[in-house]
């Protein structure tokens, strides 16, 4: 078995690459992906960098693919779909704050 990030040849038991340490999927299992929100790295509401997280891909191709949207639909139309989804959308969670007198 090979490993789909750095291509070695890993044992087809292995769980995780033992060069790169990506999981291999075996015995793993993972939450789905959900849409949110991203108010860390918003813009104006979020909602390009939500998609951009959700689609695993650059959150300035999504807002340049926004606009063209937007401009191709006649303006109201686009803007509305934004709305919609900034309204729809929820926030993304935010982690529980790390006390500051906490022993690892």
């Amino acid at each position: 078995m090979f490993c789909t990030q750095c291509s070695r040849e890993i044992p087809a038991d292995a769980r995780y690459c033992s060069a790169c340490g990506k999981a291999t999927g075996l015995g793993v299992r993972t939450a789905p992906k959900r849409l949110f929100r991203l108010s860390a790295e918003k813009k104006i509401a979020g909602v390009c960098a939500g998609f951009a997280e959700y689609l695993d891909v650059d959150a300035t191709l999504i807002r340049i693919l926004t606009l063209v949207a937007i401009c191709l639909t006649g303006f109201i139309p686009g803007l509305i779909a934004y709305i919609l989804a900034w309204i729809l959308m929820p926030p993304a969670p935010v982690p529980a704050p790390i006390p500051l007198n906490a022993t690892p």
